[in-house]
């Protein structure tokens, strides 16, 4: 990759139904990719929807070349950053883990495929339930886990944003609060570093006269993908426009400092599995992990997320 100027990035994607179209469809709004290499097993669908980026080309700020690669996972090895969308999220309707099977097979058919072709990039992978997926990357291949980013609870963080955003009626931007831990049902609230602009929570309450559930709110940052999934029988938007931010830190090295699943090694005692922490991500992928000081409910929340993520990698592992 080139600087922001004269920008030349190779973007691979695995899977192109819903959350993977929207990601290509925004990295060419967002004119963030000179080539986009698409894959999918459907290869009806994968010539589908290159074509479709292609007959909008025109309407895009800048034009890009788009490649249908179907299952030909080693074309990808010459991308700067690949995408792991390949998910089944009808099985997730009922139960948050309900990918874990089918989406630790799907990683099997093409991640050791690709850094055997070559591959010098990084990771996005946004496939769920995702520390999981991210940590099985990681474990198939030997690959260096820094430059593997698990998605996390990027998302979750904004769907906190959006809860606190409902009390206050504050623009969603100014509030910094972050989910951490397993991006799922065991994911926990920082509360502890929330602010609004430079407040606390507390100051707010006081000055403003709102009042902030906070056990109401967390577990409407838990569950809020559910209030979609009920709608549409799918998320799109947010994880798409979630896994964008990451990939423009990566393409304009920009050292964003964003909760995403990663490499955990000594936090609070935990280590060897992928959760989410704050990292600072650029073009070498996640270039800093940040461990917070937590207050003490929240490391105990911690230490049952990373425990919860560990039961489910035993029972796919198989590296």
């Amino acid at each position: 990759m080139d600087g922001i100027m004269g920008l030349v990035s190779k973007i691979g994607i695995i899977g192109i139904n819903h959350v993977g179209a929207h990601v290509a469809n925004a990295l060419l709004y967002q004119s963030l990719a000179s080539e986009l290499y698409i894959c999918d097993t459907n290869e009806v669908l994968c010539r589908a929807q290159v074509n479709d980026l292609l007959d909008a080309m025109s309407f895009y700020p800048h034009s890009a070349r788009v490649f249908e690669c179907d299952d030909r996972y080693e074309e990808l090895a010459q991308c700067d950053v690949i995408v792991n969308a390949a998910g089944h999220v009808a099985a997730a309707k009922e139960n948050r883990d309900g990918e874990l099977f089918v989406t630790t097979e799907e990683a099997k058919k093409f991640a050791q495929r690709i850094v055997d072709a070559g591959f010098k990039g990084v990771w996005v992978s946004i496939a769920n339930p995702n520390d999981v997926v991210a940590t099985e990357i990681w474990g198939l291949t030997g690959y260096d886990p820094k430059k593997i980013i698990g998605s996390g609870t990027t998302l979750d963080s904004s769907r906190f944003k959006h809860a606190i955003a409902n009390v206050c009626g504050y623009d969603p931007q100014c509030i910094n609060s972050w989910m951490l831990g397993e991006h799922g049902l065991s994911e926990f609230a920082l509360w502890s570093h929330v602010t609004i602009g430079c407040l606390t929570p507390e100051e707010v309450e006081r000055q403003a006269g709102v009042s902030f559930d906070r056990p109401d709110l967390e577990e409407q940052a838990r569950h809020g993908g559910y209030i979609t999934m009920a709608g549409k029988m799918c998320t799109e938007y947010s994880i798409s426009n979630g896994a964008v931010e990451i990939i423009k830190a990566i393409v304009h090295d920009t050292k964003l400092v964003t909760p995403v699943s990663t490499l955990v090694e000594g936090a609070y005692g935990e280590s060897g599995l992928f959760s989410s922490l704050p990292c600072v991500i650029g073009a070498q992928g996640v270039e800093r992990v940040f461990v917070p000081e937590m207050a003490e409910g929240e490391i105990a929340k911690w230490h049952a997320s990373c425990a919860h993520i560990r039961e489910n990698i035993e029972k796919v592992k198989c590296w």
